[in-house]
């Protein structure tokens, strides 16, 4: 019996390993081509905006990852790949808010305020970008992010309708990586079943139009 036990606990944990690397590698392969590298990213054109998806800020400073997200969408928008910038991410307590942080920062780059909408309830990679179509009615957008990221980012963009491009911003190394990139096979395969099911985001509200000004998004 005990034999059995283990023959099967073995197989089942073969076969769920080779899913979960499968869902991966099909989520890279699917969208990899999305990836504007180089001139690419020029190439582009009527783009509704541009979203930045949202990463650890310290104290009320980006983190590096986060800044090298910001540079990257303040040099597309500098070339006037969209006329609009999103910020989103977790604004759900007072003393934590990563959206103010990132438009302050684009702001001290240049950049208008009223080009700059935040997103305070960007709260995952899967609720930024349902939000980015139903609160703001993106239909074609630039996502910003580190490239391990920008495939699953893709992917969900893909699966909500969205017609979307990625530009990677890893200029440098970052610290624990490599965990984050073994923390991502499993979030790619979170977000196969997430975007299978659909569920509705935390928060959703009024629609709040990317043509208009994004002071109105101010808090």
């Amino acid at each position: 019996m005990k034999k059995k036990i283990i023959k099967y606990s073995i197989l089942f944990f073969s076969l769920g390993t080779i899913l979960l690397l499968f869902i991966n590698f099909f989520v890279v392969e699917t969208t990899k081509r999305q990836i504007l590298d180089g001139s690419k990213r020029t190439s582009i054109k009527d783009v509704d905006a541009i979203l930045v998806l949202g990463a650890g800020i310290w104290k009320d400073k980006p983190s590096p990852m986060l800044e090298d997200r910001l540079l990257e969408a303040i040099n597309l928008y500098e070339q006037n790949i969209a006329p609009k910038i999103i910020m989103s991410g977790d604004h759900a307590r007072v003393e934590y808010d990563e959206v103010n942080s990132m438009k302050s920062f684009a702001i001290e780059k240049g950049i208008p305020s009223e080009a700059i909408f935040m997103d305070h309830a960007g709260f995952s990679s899967y609720e930024s970008i349902y939000r980015a179509k139903e609160i703001f009615g993106v239909k074609k957008m630039i996502i910003v992010t580190q490239k391990y990221h920008l495939y699953r980012a893709l992917y969900i963009a893909n699966q909500l309708g969205i017609e979307a491009y990625g530009v990677p911003s890893n200029p440098r190394n970052y610290v624990g990586q490599t965990k984050r990139e073994i923390r991502e096979i499993l979030a790619r395969n979170k977000d196969v079943f997430q975007c299978i099911l659909k569920p509705k985001p935390t928060y959703l509200g009024e629609a709040i139009p990317i043509t208009g000004n994004g002071d109105i998004t101010n808090d």
